[in-house]
């Protein structure tokens, strides 16, 4: 799960954080390449071409930090890393170790979390999720006895869908005229898992609601419920994290860090407080650079766009762009995924206590969790759907060496976004009283649950602050608060328009829109984008 706060960003603990001032540093000439943003899918995408072809490319992150959902935030004593909660498939050998080591040329190190990476608790009932699939099998099977073939069913659909998956997003790297020949036969296997929900494949697996909602108990990651979510993601979600979980030693700001030589050795640059107004769309429907917010024009031919498909197509491609109308309607028929309220928690700890936590928790009141999240929407007083409490400086070991005596817990949960738009239209740190007040609530209960499950913290807490979706419309952009873009539902895996490639030539989707939602997932999409650019495998990886 990634998160999105209301604090300021500052420099990682290995040292400067990624991207000059766009200010200071205004761009001259042209380049061979755009990217809007500097998520995940931007960096990689950028990394690649220069890597793989030499290319020019300039990042431009409208937001003061580069990094998009890897960048951290800083209280006197105290870092936490605003999106990065765990990573699957980091261990030596693994097929995303290898891209993640290309892209970042091997500047990033990874700690492996604890063998339990995930503890659902249903009521008051835990279920540990254990690293290696044979021994989750062997654990899920100690608790339901009964249920053993249907646990093995349940392993063997999710790996099945998963490989795929490969294909199906393969394709949306290839050329139109190979897309349209080989794509029906590439996406068809995937999309006969994906135009299911995970409610439905679960229910002909098992009766056993407890063991359907343990199944589940990871729909925080891809953010809908199982009635409403694709099970082509909760295969996807379930199977990435199946060897366990890790996290960047350093922090996740290590991550850009790492990247930008690779973008800087072939002439490019990562550009901060540069925001952009609108794509540049010329004769014969070809991208052709973009204008800054400040009037500035700069100009490529090719132009990757982090922003996500509905600021794409919606804000920054002009009106008359042709093909973009059948594109957006299209996009518009998904909605928005959930947005989310976290609580950033930071604690004294004394030198040689353990730490409060290691394993991630994902605490709910029932195993229904469509029925838990549709009570909460209804009435904010309800029951919380479901909780997540993570420990980040547990899971990195250089933590202890920047804060000694410190430690970080931050607690989640999902909430809609038409709770808050009240106060859309209020200035960041002034939306005034009610806002706070509803604010204070929601943080009020998000301690309150921390202390009941986790009662070292109690009068350990020193720094508590709360972010809300005005947090992440605010700084991701995002136009409903949203945490993974477009919804993970059946239709958007049915959609044309989500892919590398647009109507528009020389412009391409990047991130996770592009492909799948989560660090790893915005990476894929950068390949894939790099892929198309190029028309041909833009990685080493296997």
């Amino acid at each position: 799960m990634w998160l999105m706060s209301t604090l300021l960003a500052g420099p990682g603990r290995a040292g400067r954080r990624a991207g000059v001032s766009y200010k200071q540093h205004p761009p001259e000439g042209d380049f061979d390449a755009i990217a809007i943003g500097s998520g995940m899918g931007s960096l990689a995408a950028a990394a690649l071409l220069a890597k793989r072809a030499g290319k020019k490319v300039l990042v431009l992150e409208r937001h003061y930090a580069a990094g998009g959902f890897t960048h951290v935030f800083r209280r006197p004593g105290y870092e936490w890393d605003v999106g990065i909660h765990y990573i699957g498939e980091m261990a030596p050998g693994k097929r995303m170790r290898a891209l993640f080591d290309e892209i970042a040329e091997g500047g990033v190190e990874w700690s492996r979390m604890p063998d339990v990476y995930d503890r659902i608790v249903i009521g008051d009932r835990p279920y540990d999720f254990v690293a290696g699939r044979q021994r989750f099998r062997d654990r899920l099977a100690q608790y339901f006895p009964s249920e053993a073939k249907a646990i093995d069913r349940y392993l063997s659909l999710v790996q099945d869908a998963a490989r795929c998956s490969r294909l199906y997003h393969a394709e949306k790297a290839l050329p139109g005229p190979l897309a349209r020949v080989a794509g029906p036969w590439m996406r068809r296997k995937f999309l006969a898992f994906s135009s299911r929900t995970t409610a439905e494949v679960l229910g002909e697996i098992t009766s056993n609601r407890e063991l359907r909602g343990v199944l589940a108990g990871q729909w925080g990651d891809y953010g809908l419920p199982p009635a409403q979510s694709s099970f082509g993601i909760h295969a996807i979600v379930v199977k990435h994290y199946l060897e366990g979980g890790y996290y960047p030693v350093g922090g996740s700001s290590r991550i850009a860090a790492a990247i930008e030589p690779v973008i800087e050795r072939a002439g490019g640059k990562i550009l901060v407080g540069a925001e952009v107004e609108r794509i540049l769309v010329g004769s014969g429907n070809r991208a052709i650079g973009v204008r800054m917010s400040d009037g500035r024009e700069v100009r490529a031919r090719t132009i990757l766009s982090g922003a996500g498909a509905w600021n794409t197509y919606a804000k920054l491609l002009p009106e008359g762009a042709r093909g973009c109308r059948q594109a957006r309607e299209e996009i518009d028929r998904i909605p928005a995924s959930l947005s989310h309220i976290g609580l950033y928690v930071g604690l004294r700890r004394k030198a040689g206590e353990p730490e409060f936590g290691d394993s991630n928790l994902w605490i709910y009141p029932g195993p229904d969790h469509d029925a838990n999240f549709a009570r909460f929407t209804a009435d904010p007083e309800q029951p919380l759907p479901g909780v997540f409490i993570s420990f980040p400086s547990a899971k990195d070991p250089a933590f202890a060496e920047q804060w000694p005596g410190r430690a970080t817990i931050e607690v989640v949960t999902l909430a809609p976004f038409a709770w808050f738009e009240r106060w859309e239209d209020t200035r960041w740190k002034r939306r005034g009283v009610g806002y706070d007040a509803f604010k204070e609530r929601l943080a009020g209960r998000l301690r309150a649950e921390l202390e009941k499950r986790v009662p070292a913290v109690r009068g350990r807490i020193e720094c508590c602050e709360l972010s809300t979706p005005l947090s992440t419309q605010h700084f991701a952009n995002f136009h409903r608060g949203e945490i993974y873009g477009l919804s993970l539902t059946t239709e958007r895996f049915r959609s044309r328009a989500l892919g590398v490639r647009t109507p528009v030539k020389g412009l391409y989707l990047t991130g996770a829109d592009a492909c799948m939602p989560g660090v790893v997932g915005a990476m894929m999409g950068g390949a894939l984008a790099a892929s198309a650019v190029l028309r041909r495998n833009a990685t080493a990886a296997k």
